[in-house]
């Protein structure tokens, strides 16, 4: 009985893996991570909302639909790195694969989205979040933000503008 259901759950576990590897690619473990941080994101702020007594179903439809939005953001992305990549490949017969960095980037950059997200719904819930947690994200924010990445360090050192007061 209990090798019939461990064969069944591994057999259905599997065939998820393989599909979304077909469909997302070598990576999709990413995405799955990122669809988790959406879940998170969404029970935490719904959670918060339910504690401080200002439920709204609108609100929530909205935040629903962002998170719908992130997703099309990241489509674009990789959609566009294909794009000019295949017209760099077509018109100069020079390939780029390096565009392809563009939809990584953009769905590194909501990952870490997402998890500031969660880590501000729960410190305004009253949970002890561990402060380098929250440093180290923003830290992170910034240095994705900036347009040099190296100069983006100076500044943040600079400024230790990720710090709370």
């Amino acid at each position: 009985m209990v090798t019939k259901f461990i064969d069944s759950y591994n057999m259905i576990v599997g065939g998820i893996v393989a599909i979304a590897a077909a469909i997302l690619g070598d990576h999709w473990y990413l995405f799955a991570a990122f669809l988790a941080l959406n879940v998170i994101d969404w029970l935490t702020g719904w959670h918060k909302s339910y504690k401080l007594h200002v439920e709204s179903s609108k609100v929530g439809l909205v935040g629903a639909l962002k998170k719908l939005g992130y997703w099309a953001i990241i489509a674009v992305a990789f959609e566009l790195a294909g794009v000019l990549q295949a017209l760099c490949v077509d018109m100069l017969g020079v390939e780029l694969d390096w565009l392809y960095l563009l939809g990584w980037w953009v769905l590194a950059s909501l990952i870490i989205n997402e998890a500031r997200s969660i880590l501000e719904n729960l410190v305004e819930l009253g949970y002890d979040v561990p402060q380098f947690l929250v440093d180290g994200l923003a830290v992170t924010q910034k240095l994705i933000e900036a347009k040099n990445p190296a100069q983006g360090w100076e500044t943040i050192r600079r400024n230790k503008t990720w710090r709370r007061r």
